[in-house]
């Protein structure tokens, strides 16, 4: 799927689905659901297969993400590269980016109203998005690929159309969606423009004319919106496709950012593998599965083998192959507790620092944690190394830049930093 694999990676072939013939195989892997499914029927419009082999052109597979963040991570990239094997096998990938609608939040797994965001602050964080997907989607081949935004059609729209829009749905439906269920149970407030929210979503599949819509499981009522809002405009209905929630590194939450269990794509090459290499064994078939391409009856049988493998093939899709073994070799140095030079530790600059400096504040600049008060905590924890050399001193002062000079600084298993006037 991305290019630059891993050797061993470039050597192993798809797993057969058990579940789809082997032309399809690449549609079914992964997935928890296609909705409609009638697998016997020969109908275009009860049974996905039958669509894309009946069809007459390239189908329109639409997914789309609001930009209400700055990172993407490896759970966002579960429905993205189904969106890529949808353009191997030759249809067209639609990425919407949804500038308009993240203005107000998509209320799914929400216990309250979201902050709304600016059109600033949407489209900064869009051209970040977009960014970021480019090692996953193929940009270069013509027609594989459409990047839309839905301000194209829902900026302009009217009053009459978001009346008929209002129309095709009543309240009871609207709360039937759990979580809009739970604050109503709650009386926790519930915004009227969040309940319009599934109807823009649905009302872009419309705009967009979408064969398919791929939506993570908690996605699935929004997708069923965009099937009855094609029908009511007199278009034929697209099919939904719907794929699990990654866990995080934790192995018990969805991936998140806020829960700190999360991967992203913009990580470095050394902090993505270590945090890899260290996947939980009871999570390892299911990244296998969700995030590589990887046949999953060929995996090593040693579990440490599997972490290894599993770490190097993504690392490889998102920074190149030999980035990757750089940093499984600069992984186990440092696990050693040596600290030789190699090109797979990040710089952190220290241009920009005024000294003396106290080293908990040197962490949260460098980014090795979000703040200085868990920089303090993490001193405290004996989680933070110079140089292999465990610190403790929450107070511990550095001089000048020539005191730290291209030594590494570790937080914990995963994250390392080299610094560098």
């Amino acid at each position: 799927m991305a290019a630059d694999q891993s050797p061993q990676a470039q050597s192993l072939n798809t797993q057969l689905s058990k579940s789809a013939s082997p032309s399809f195989t690449w549609l079914h892997r992964g997935i928890s659901e296609i909705f409609p499914n009638q697998p016997d029927s020969e109908s275009p419009d009860e049974n996905l297969e039958q669509r894309i082999l009946k069809s007459d052109r390239p189908l329109r597979i639409k997914f789309g993400i609001d930009p209400t963040g700055t990172e993407i991570h490896l759970g966002h990239s579960l429905v993205i590269r189904k969106l890529r094997a949808f353009q191997d096998a030759g249809h067209q990938a639609i990425l919407l980016i949804g500038d308009f609608t993240a203005r107000i939040g998509d209320p799914t797994d929400k216990s309250e109203v979201r902050k709304q965001l600016t059109a600033e602050q949407v489209m900064q964080n869009a051209q970040t998005y977009v960014d970021q997907v480019r090692p996953i989607l193929d940009f270069d081949t013509p027609g594989r690929l459409e990047i839309r935004y839905n301000s194209e059609w829902l900026s302009g729209i009217d009053l009459s159309k978001i009346l008929e829009l209002l129309a095709t749905m009543t309240v009871g439906q609207m709360l039937a969606k759990e979580n809009f269920a739970d604050r109503y149970k709650k009386e926790t407030p519930i915004y009227l423009h969040e309940f319009f929210y599934p109807l823009m979503q649905g009302y872009d599949s419309v705009a967009l004319e979408a064969d398919v819509e791929l939506g993570g499981t908690d996605q699935k009522f929004n997708l069923a919106v965009g099937r009855d809002l094609q029908r009511h405009f007199g278009q034929r209905p697209q099919f939904g496709l719907v794929l699990p929630l990654l866990l995080g590194t934790d192995g018990t939450q969805k991936m998140s950012k806020s829960l700190g269990n999360y991967i992203g794509l913009q990580e470095d090459a050394l902090t993505m593998y270590s945090k890899l290499e260290k996947t939980p064994d009871s999570l390892i078939k299911s990244y296998f599965e969700l995030l590589t391409d990887l046949p999953l009856d060929q995996m090593p049988e040693n579990p440490r083998d599997r972490q290894k493998l599993l770490a190097l093939e993504i690392t490889s899709q998102y920074h190149g192959g030999e980035a990757a073994e750089a940093a499984q070799k600069a992984a186990l140095i440092l696990i050693q507790g040596n600290t030789v030079s190699s090109d797979a530790v990040p710089e952190f600059s220290l241009e920009g620092i005024q000294f003396p400096v106290k080293l908990f504040y040197l962490l949260s600049a460098a980014k090795l944690c979000n703040s200085s008060s868990e920089a303090r905590r993490q001193i405290q924890g004996g989680a933070v190394r110079l140089e292999g050399d465990r610190i403790q001193n929450v107070d511990l002062t550095f001089e000048s830049a020539a005191d730290l000079q291209g030594k590494v600084l570790q937080v914990g298993k995963n994250k390392f930093a080299r610094l560098v006037q």
